[in-house]
């Protein structure tokens, strides 16, 4: 598993510094490479990291903005993404486990709580319960054109 990790402006300084922390405990993470700027727009960081998290179905990603509302739309777009804005680790728990989330995005939290949201999507486990996954399928079908049954 790889660990792809973006932000625009806003979300800079927290990303960089869960990215030091997760380098140190020897998670193999990787940022984005495009540039930081104070005109820089949430959706191409969106979309580097997601294309990265696309490449291997164990890969995950982490997205931060002022909020972690925007980035998360853009990152939706992305086939094969399914992105949680999340607050806090019960929201990281059930982005992953009960929604097959492999990308979860944030605004400003200090960085101990960022680390324990981050930790806590890390080492949740992907759904196994019958009804999460055939939820997650209807979606992966419907982005696919094969699901229309509304």
């Amino acid at each position: 598993m790889k660990i792809y990790i973006g932000a625009d402006h806003r979300g800079a300084n927290l990303a960089h510094q869960i990215y030091d922390q997760l380098k140190q405990e020897n998670k193999e993470v990787e940022y984005t490479s495009i540039p930081t700027t104070q005109t820089d727009d949430y959706p191409d960081f969106a979309f580097d990291v997601c294309k990265n998290v696309q490449k291997n179905p164990e890969n995950l990603g982490i997205l931060l903005c002022g909020n972690g509302i925007g980035i998360s739309i853009a990152a939706n777009k992305v086939k094969g993404i399914r992105c949680a804005r999340v607050v806090n680790e019960e929201d990281a728990h059930h982005a992953k486990n009960h929604n097959g989330a492999n990308v979860i995005a944030f605004g400003s939290l200090p960085i101990d709580k960022a680390m324990d949201v981050v930790h806590t999507f890390i080492d949740t486990p992907n759904p196994t319960e019958e009804r999460h996954l055939n939820r997650i399928n209807k979606i992966i079908k419907y982005e696919q054109g094969e699901y229309n049954e509304l």
